[in-house]
Protein backbone atom coordinates (compact mmCIF):
# COMPACT_ATOMS: atom_id res chain seq x y z
CA UNK A 1 0.00 0.00 0.00
CA UNK A 2 2.90 2.36 0.81
CA UNK A 3 4.25 1.98 -2.71
CA UNK A 4 0.81 2.69 -4.18
CA UNK A 5 0.25 5.88 -2.23
CA UNK A 6 3.77 7.17 -2.89
CA UNK A 7 3.59 6.40 -6.61
CA UNK A 8 0.14 8.01 -6.79
CA UNK A 9 1.37 11.13 -5.03
CA UNK A 10 4.37 11.34 -7.34
CA UNK A 11 2.15 10.84 -10.40
CA UNK A 12 -0.38 13.42 -9.20
CA UNK A 13 2.31 15.95 -8.28
CA UNK A 14 3.29 15.74 -11.88
CA UNK A 15 -0.37 15.96 -12.89
CA UNK A 16 -19.72 -0.74 17.16
CA UNK A 17 -19.42 -3.75 18.37
CA UNK A 18 -22.66 -5.74 18.10
CA UNK A 19 -24.19 -8.14 20.58
CA UNK A 20 -26.00 -10.33 18.04
CA UNK A 21 -25.44 -10.85 14.30
CA UNK A 22 -27.94 -9.27 11.93
CA UNK A 23 -29.83 -11.17 9.26
CA UNK A 24 -28.57 -10.73 5.71
CA UNK A 25 -31.68 -8.75 4.79
CA UNK A 26 -31.32 -6.37 7.76
CA UNK A 27 -27.57 -5.93 7.17
CA UNK A 28 -28.00 -5.16 3.45
CA UNK A 29 -30.42 -2.33 4.30
CA UNK A 30 -27.71 -0.69 6.43
CA UNK A 31 -24.92 -0.81 3.86
CA UNK A 32 -23.56 2.21 2.02
CA UNK A 33 -23.00 2.28 -1.75
CA UNK A 34 -19.73 0.65 -2.79
CA UNK A 35 -18.91 3.61 -5.03
CA UNK A 36 -18.18 7.11 -3.92
CA UNK A 37 -15.95 7.39 -0.90
CA UNK A 38 -15.54 10.75 0.84
CA UNK A 39 -12.14 11.95 2.01
CA UNK A 40 -11.67 14.18 5.01
CA UNK A 41 -8.20 15.72 4.94
CA UNK A 42 -7.02 16.95 8.31
CA UNK A 43 -5.47 20.39 7.93
CA UNK A 44 -2.20 20.03 9.83
CA UNK A 45 0.05 23.11 9.86
CA UNK A 46 2.91 21.21 8.22
CA UNK A 47 0.83 20.36 5.12
CA UNK A 48 0.71 22.91 2.32
CA UNK A 49 -2.47 23.44 0.32
CA UNK A 50 -0.83 21.50 -2.53
CA UNK A 51 -0.04 18.62 -0.11
CA UNK A 52 -3.65 18.58 1.11
CA UNK A 53 -4.97 18.59 -2.46
CA UNK A 54 -2.67 15.70 -3.45
CA UNK A 55 -3.60 13.78 -0.33
CA UNK A 56 -7.30 14.22 -1.12
CA UNK A 57 -6.84 13.02 -4.72
CA UNK A 58 -4.81 9.96 -3.78
CA UNK A 59 -7.01 9.05 -0.81
CA UNK A 60 -10.14 9.24 -3.00
CA UNK A 61 -8.77 6.25 -4.95
CA UNK A 62 -8.74 4.07 -1.82
CA UNK A 63 -11.70 1.94 -0.70
CA UNK A 64 -13.55 2.89 2.47
CA UNK A 65 -12.99 2.73 5.44
CA UNK A 66 -9.47 4.07 5.41
CA UNK A 67 -6.89 6.43 6.83
CA UNK A 68 -3.56 7.92 5.79
CA UNK A 69 -0.83 8.51 8.36
CA UNK A 70 2.38 10.46 7.93
CA UNK A 71 5.26 11.77 9.98
CA UNK A 72 5.07 15.55 10.52
CA UNK A 73 8.86 15.87 10.26
CA UNK A 74 9.10 13.84 7.06
CA UNK A 75 6.06 15.17 5.21
CA UNK A 76 3.85 13.68 2.54
CA UNK A 77 6.58 12.36 0.23
CA UNK A 78 8.16 10.16 2.90
CA UNK A 79 8.59 6.39 2.95
CA UNK A 80 6.68 6.51 6.25
CA UNK A 81 3.49 7.82 4.60
CA UNK A 82 1.06 4.93 4.79
CA UNK A 83 -2.55 4.31 3.77
CA UNK A 84 -4.63 1.62 5.41
CA UNK A 85 -7.84 1.01 3.46
CA UNK A 86 -10.75 -1.41 3.15
CA UNK A 87 -11.26 -1.76 6.90
CA UNK A 88 -14.62 -2.01 8.65
CA UNK A 89 -14.30 1.37 10.37
CA UNK A 90 -12.04 4.43 10.29
CA UNK A 91 -10.74 3.82 13.81
CA UNK A 92 -9.27 0.43 12.89
CA UNK A 93 -7.83 1.82 9.65
CA UNK A 94 -6.29 4.68 11.62
CA UNK A 95 -4.64 2.30 14.10
CA UNK A 96 -3.17 0.25 11.24
CA UNK A 97 -1.96 3.33 9.33
CA UNK A 98 -0.35 4.82 12.45
CA UNK A 99 1.35 1.54 13.36
CA UNK A 100 2.80 1.14 9.86
CA UNK A 101 3.86 4.77 9.62
CA UNK A 102 5.53 4.77 13.04
CA UNK A 103 7.40 1.58 12.18
CA UNK A 104 8.69 3.15 8.94
CA UNK A 105 9.50 6.69 10.12
CA UNK A 106 13.07 7.78 10.62
CA UNK A 107 14.53 7.62 14.11
CA UNK A 108 14.05 10.92 15.85
CA UNK A 109 11.12 11.97 13.68
CA UNK A 110 7.89 13.04 15.34
CA UNK A 111 5.26 10.39 15.93
CA UNK A 112 2.97 9.88 12.95
CA UNK A 113 -0.45 11.52 12.75
CA UNK A 114 -3.58 10.84 10.72
CA UNK A 115 -3.74 13.18 7.73
CA UNK A 116 -6.84 11.81 5.97
CA UNK A 117 -9.86 9.63 6.67
CA UNK A 118 -11.93 7.77 4.05
CA UNK A 119 -15.59 6.93 4.59
CA UNK A 120 -18.43 5.90 2.28
CA UNK A 121 -20.52 8.60 0.67
CA UNK A 122 -23.39 9.58 2.96
CA UNK A 123 -21.75 8.03 6.02
CA UNK A 124 -23.57 8.18 9.34
CA UNK A 125 -23.06 5.83 12.30
CA UNK A 126 -24.99 2.60 11.88
CA UNK A 127 -25.46 -0.65 13.74
CA UNK A 128 -23.06 -2.39 11.36
CA UNK A 129 -20.23 -1.15 9.15
CA UNK A 130 -18.41 -3.24 6.60
CA UNK A 131 -15.48 -2.49 4.34
CA UNK A 132 -16.23 -1.76 0.71
CA UNK A 133 -15.26 -5.31 -0.31
CA UNK A 134 -17.26 -6.95 2.48
CA UNK A 135 -20.25 -4.75 1.54
CA UNK A 136 -19.98 -5.96 -2.06
CA UNK A 137 -19.69 -9.56 -0.82
CA UNK A 138 -22.78 -9.18 1.33
CA UNK A 139 -24.76 -7.81 -1.62
CA UNK A 140 -23.44 -10.18 -4.29
CA UNK A 141 -22.61 -13.47 -2.58
CA UNK A 142 -24.69 -13.60 0.58
CA UNK A 143 -28.09 -13.60 -1.16
CA UNK A 144 -28.02 -17.00 -2.78
CA UNK A 145 -27.46 -20.56 -1.71
CA UNK A 146 -29.19 -22.99 0.57
CA UNK A 147 -28.26 -23.91 4.12
CA UNK A 148 -26.79 -21.80 6.87
CA UNK A 149 -24.94 -18.58 6.01
CA UNK A 150 -22.60 -16.38 7.98
CA UNK A 151 -20.30 -13.44 7.37
CA UNK A 152 -17.44 -12.86 9.82
CA UNK A 153 -15.13 -9.86 10.00
CA UNK A 154 -11.76 -9.06 11.53
CA UNK A 155 -11.91 -5.50 12.91
CA UNK A 156 -8.12 -5.34 13.31
CA UNK A 157 -7.25 -6.28 9.73
CA UNK A 158 -10.32 -5.52 7.61
CA UNK A 159 -10.45 -9.13 6.41
CA UNK A 160 -13.75 -10.98 6.14
CA UNK A 161 -15.17 -14.36 5.19
CA UNK A 162 -18.54 -15.57 3.94
CA UNK A 163 -19.62 -19.19 4.37
CA UNK A 164 -22.73 -20.93 3.02
CA UNK A 165 -23.03 -24.56 4.05
CA UNK A 166 -25.03 -27.26 5.71
CA UNK A 167 -23.88 -27.17 9.31
CA UNK A 168 -22.34 -24.59 11.63
CA UNK A 169 -21.72 -21.73 9.20
CA UNK A 170 -20.88 -19.22 11.95
CA UNK A 171 -17.99 -21.32 13.29
CA UNK A 172 -16.72 -21.97 9.78
CA UNK A 173 -16.88 -18.27 8.85
CA UNK A 174 -14.94 -17.28 11.97
CA UNK A 175 -12.32 -19.97 11.32
CA UNK A 176 -11.92 -18.96 7.66
CA UNK A 177 -11.75 -15.26 8.57
CA UNK A 178 -9.15 -15.86 11.31
CA UNK A 179 -7.04 -17.88 8.89
CA UNK A 180 -7.25 -15.19 6.20
CA UNK A 181 -6.54 -12.40 8.71
CA UNK A 182 -3.83 -14.36 10.52
CA UNK A 183 -5.46 -13.30 13.79
CA UNK A 184 -8.08 -14.45 16.25
CA UNK A 185 -10.36 -11.41 16.44
CA UNK A 186 -12.94 -12.44 13.84
CA UNK A 187 -16.58 -12.37 14.81
CA UNK A 188 -19.84 -13.12 13.05
CA UNK A 189 -21.78 -9.96 12.15
CA UNK A 190 -24.34 -11.41 9.71
CA UNK A 191 -25.95 -14.83 10.02
CA UNK A 192 -29.02 -16.67 8.71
Amino acid sequence: MRAFILSSIIALSGAAAMAEPLSGKAARKLMFPTKGGVVKVIAHDFLSKNDRDLLAQVSAQQPYYGAVALSPDEGLMSEATLAAANYHDVESASRAALAGCNAARQKGSKTCVIAAEIRPKGWKPREIQLSRDATAGLRDEYKGGKGAKALAISPATGKWAYVNMDGPAAQAAVAECNEEANTDDCRVVVAD
